[in-house]
């Protein structure tokens, strides 16, 4: 049989037991609201919320000692606190719960058994000071653990008391992140922490894609500490609250219309509401009123809205119509059986005080059977519940207090330790806690609020982010809370719309974005001032003016000229008053430099930038032997030897073959030689009939062709190009010698060149204008000038348009970056603006502006031929590998079918035919010793056409001989 205690404050207060109070302290507390209004009151100090203690309770009361020990019988009946607001959204849900769970564990013999769990229920009434009375109240009944309470703020104060007493306070609804285990070791959570939720909500809006959001909640511990583990789980993810709007418990709703007046005159759209159950749907109730619930707002709440609406099913449609595109958060429980059949049980209570029940109704049956499980295990681990008083309370001066009826759980620490080591399953899922007394797996629904309800669009856990996946299917994979693992369902928002909010307007308070210009005094084709509207004018002022016309909204601005104006202003202090807020963005030349990105947000750059070295360029008179420059000496040398080898090698190939390569020697030297040269003008008379001299000579005429085109090439370069007047060829050059070096004015050059590379400020020279660049490069380092100037590239695009192509840019970019428009870290305003400035590159456009301001004169064609370098072998081995390749292989194969002829001519020509032949060598025949190589010479030096009349000739004679002899032997 079930024993419940119930204790109302109300009826407490009325008691005649307070008749024996006869200390009061009072105390004169001052605070400011947050409207800035002072209010002096009178309040009874804490203090007598901890010693208020029943006299007539204490009158002969005996110290209760149970164990489970050998020498004594084992206790029948332990108690369990309850202290929670009865009459609220939560407590309605709570009361069943908690009674059913106490009926389920006294009716199971598989635990506990011979032992019977009495709950004492005492209702705090919604009061911190009736519950901290309730709560001293409750230490009298000398519990073994206390479950509750649902408010942070009473938490904070009865965790003194259970600190003190050694009595753990397992908490279902106080989910303050603040009421931590180092300050509160006796406090228990078997609830989720606020912290995960905050951080689950800063998941929400970088899925987004939102940066700034305004936080409106209540002002007191839960809210305001909820709302700081919000503000540090954005900044991990580059977002912010950008207002705290707080108003105090129990506000009137004109005090929350004034503020949510105030808030809706802000740039963000994004408002997260952390506020207790009972105070959700007034504020929407009354930010419906002012037009807040409509198309480009976004709300996001607590799960305290989701409790509220599940307590209320079925929900009115007025309700779900006020609250149409409201992103909710809800405790995630599993859907399992065991969860639907008790919440069933509980709808079908008769005496029931609410229509449904919220999700801290299972965490609070969770918790109950928590205590259950742990005590069971303490006592079988043969644990003694008992009690003694603790000495720090003892009245030693007569008080009439009674402190001494507050006793210390002995075993308390250990039973703690038992409770934070108990590990089952719940309706709530895994009851387990961590090396932080937080529950394990923390988990949440996200909930898009229609005209049908509430509708789940995904799941948050600590384990895996966000997903339309169940936490518990996910546990069974490995975590993953990458970027692109992030999956919710499609919402439907505010103004009954699928398309994702921006999240931010301008202003609504009559203010223009502040626009700084910088007051340049050159280069005016960049940005100036002008008489007419807007009051500035330029290429930075045309494109900033193109892509926010493509904005879908409009933006009011002023221009606002920064600079002294007979100077250039420093680009860096620019940078930086934007920085501080003095104003909202900068746009000009400013260039996107990395300690300007640490405190600004950039566009995409508009135009390309970057350090250049420029130095003057004079035309210097052709050399008579300028036609020599184009090859370096060793190409000439391995060309000429070409020439001849090719012309020799065809003269050997076409020699037996074709009569003009044939003749006297003075004659064949002169051929060999005209034809080798003349192949360089493709004007050779001589006709090649081998196949070996042609193969030849078309990989030859390829070769000379190649080295004729380059010839020419280059040489018109040497005779027309403009050659430096200065020994800089680039950077590095300049760093290594010691002349000066000019800069423009406000540049960020002076620091790269002096931090960057280590170049010394006494060699950099500040100059004013254009014209000073074109004096101090004309005069050079010799006559007070400098020997170069380092700037950025559309500066000297400028200059060298200006100037006729006077001066030239040596080396290549040694920084790469862009100009950009500057605004306030994580402004939406830049993403925007960056979107517009790439569409206004795909329609050309941006391209259009370009050639309207700053296209003249170009010089990048002569620009390229500054730096020439002569032609070397280099280039060419490759050409010249092949040609010899070919060559030798074709000397192979003539050698080869020579010796093969050879072989074959009769070594003992008749007598008849030596006598007649005046050419051929005098001595011995073709194979004697002395005259063999004399032989061969002679027969290569025949034509072919008679060495094949010769060799057919001796064939013949071969044949007759043959047959006479055949005729002879049959003869015989």
């Amino acid at each position: 049989m079930l024993s419940i205690i119930y204790n109302k404050s109300s009826k407490l207060l009325q008691h005649d037991k307070l008749s024996h109070i006869k200390f009061r302290v009072e105390m004169e507390v001052m605070w400011v609201t947050s409207h800035g209004r002072i209010f002096v009151g009178r309040v009874l100090f804490l203090l007598v919320l901890f010693l208020w203690i029943q006299t007539q309770a204490v009158v002969g009361r005996t110290r209760t000692t149970v164990t489970n020990s050998s020498t004594s019988s084992t206790p029948r009946v332990f108690r369990v606190g309850a202290l929670f607001s009865l009459d609220s959204i939560i407590g309605r849900s709570a009361e069943p719960a908690i009674v059913a769970a106490f009926e389920d564990i006294n009716a199971d013999s598989s635990i506990l058994p011979g032992i019977k769990l009495e709950a004492a229920l005492h209702d705090t009434n919604c009061s911190g000071f009736a519950g901290t009375m309730e709560a001293l109240q409750l230490m009298e009944d000398e519990v073994i653990a206390a479950i509750g309470p649902q408010s942070s703020g009473i938490a904070h104060v009865i965790s003194h008391v259970v600190n003190e007493l050694h009595v753990p306070l397992i908490s279902f609804g106080a989910t303050d992140p603040s009421l931590s285990s180092l300050q509160y070791p006796y406090f228990v959570r078997s609830t989720q922490s606020d912290y995960y939720q905050m951080y689950a909500i800063a998941d929400l809006v970088d899925y987004y894609r939102w940066r700034e959001i305004i936080a409106i909640y209540v002002d007191d511990d839960n809210g305001r500490n909820g709302i700081s583990v919000l503000g540090d789980a954005l900044a991990k993810k580059r977002s912010k609250i950008s207002y705290k709007a707080a108003f105090p418990p129990g506000a009137p709703r004109k005090d929350i219309s004034d503020l949510l007046n105030g808030v809706n005159l802000m740039e963000s759209r994004v408002f997260v509401l952390h506020v207790n159950p009972e105070t959700g749907l007034s504020i929407f109730s009354i930010a419906q009123k002012l037009g807040m619930m409509d198309s480009g707002y976004v709300w996001i709440a607590t799960d305290s809205l989701a409790s509220a609406l599940d307590s209320l099913e079925p929900i009115d449609p007025k309700i779900l119509n006020l609250l149409q595109g409201v992103l909710a958060l809800r405790h995630h429980t599993p859907d399992t059986n065991e969860k639907k059949n008790f919440l069933s049980r509980m709808k079908r209570l008769q005496n029931k005080e609410t229509p449904s029940f919220n999700s801290y109704a299972v965490y609070a049956y969770d918790t109950v059977w928590l205590v259950a499980h742990a005590l069971d295990t303490f006592l079988k681990e043969g644990g003694v519940v008992s009690f003694s008083s603790d000495p720090k309370l003892s009245d030693t001066n007569g008080s009439t207090l009674h402190l001494e009826s507050l006793h210390v759980f002995d075993e308390g620490p250990t039973f703690l330790q038992t409770v934070l080591a108990t590990n089952f399953t719940g309706l709530t899922g895994l009851v387990q806690f961590d090396n932080e007394r937080n529950r394990i797996r923390p988990a949440y629904d996200i909930l898009n609020i229609g005209g049908s309800g509430m509708r789940r669009i995904g799941y948050w856990s600590n384990y895996s982010g966000l997903s339309v996946v169940a936490p518990e299917i996910l546990y069974k994979k490995p975590p993953n809370t990458s970027t692109s693992s992030q999956q919710l369902y499609g919402v439907i928002w505010p103004g009954e719309t699928a398309v994702k909010p921006r999240g931010w307007v301008f202003p609504n308070n009559g203010k223009p974005l502040r626009i700084a210009v910088p007051n340049r005094v050159s280069y005016l084709e960049f940005v100036s001032k002008d008489k007419n509207p807007p009051g500035v004018r330029g290429y930075c002022i045309d494109v900033f003016e193109a892509a926010i016309n493509l904005l879908p909204y409009p933006v009011p601005r002023q221009y606002i000229l920064f600079g002294p104006g007979d100077r250039n202003p420093s680009y860096d202090d620019l940078a930086s008053q934007v920085a501080l807020n003095n104003y909202d963005a900068a746009v000009g030349d400013v260039t996107i430099v990395p300690n300007r990105t640490r405190f600004l947000d950039f566009t995409q750059p508009y135009i390309e930038s970057g350090l250049v070295v420029v130095v003057p360029v004079k035309e210097i008179k052709s050399s008579p032997w300028s036609f020599l420059q184009p090859f370096t000496a060793e190409m000439w040398c391995v060309t000429g030897a070409f020439f001849i080898l090719v012309g020799t090698v065809v003269w050997i190939l076409e020699h037996r073959h074709n009569p003009e390569f044939r003749g006297k020697p003075k004659k064949q030297i002169m051929t060999v030689f005209w034809f080798s040269f003349s192949t360089m003008f493709f004007s050779h008379r001589e006709n090649t009939v081998s196949g070996l001299g042609r193969l030849v000579l078309i990989i030859w005429l390829f070769v000379v062709l190649i080295i004729n085109s380059s010839y020419t090439a280059s040489l018109t370069s040497i005779l027309t190009v403009q050659q430096l007047s200065s020994q800089i060829e680039g950077i590095d050059s300049l760093i290594s010698s010691n002349q000066p070096i000019g800069i423009q004015e406000g540049s960020f050059a002076r620091k790269y060149l002096t931090e960057e590379l280590n170049i010394q400020p006494s060699r950099i020279v500040t100059l004013k204008n254009m014209e000073a660049y074109i004096d101090a490069l004309e005069r050079g380092p010799k006559d007070g000038g400098v020997v170069a100037v380092v700037d950025e590239l559309p500066y000297i695009e400028i200059l060298m348009s200006n100037t006729n192509c006077k001066f030239r840019t040596v080396g290549q970019e040694f920084t790469k970056s862009g100009w950009g428009f500057a605004f306030h870290r994580d402004s939406p305003l830049a993403v925007d603006m960056s979107t517009a400035i790439l569409q206004l590159s795909e329609n050309g456009d941006l391209q259009k502006i370009h050639d309207k301001w700053l296209l003249k004169q170009d010089c990048s064609t002569q620009e390229s031929d500054v730096n020439l370098n002569k032609l070397s072998l280099s280039s060419f081995w490759g050409l010249f590998l092949v040609c010899g390749i070919a060559c030798f292989l074709a000397l192979i194969a003539f050698f080869i079918r020579v010796l093969f002829q050879y072989t074959k001519f009769s070594p003992e020509p008749e007598q008849h035919d030596e006598e007649n032949s005046p050419d051929r060598p005098k001595g011995k025949g073709p194979f004697g010793t002395t005259s063999s190589f004399r032989d061969l010479i002679y027969f290569v030096d025949k034509k072919e056409k008679e060495i094949k009349e010769i060799l057919k000739q001796k064939s013949k004679k071969r044949r007759r001989s043959l047959s006479s002899d055949g005729q002879s032997s049959s003869s015989a």
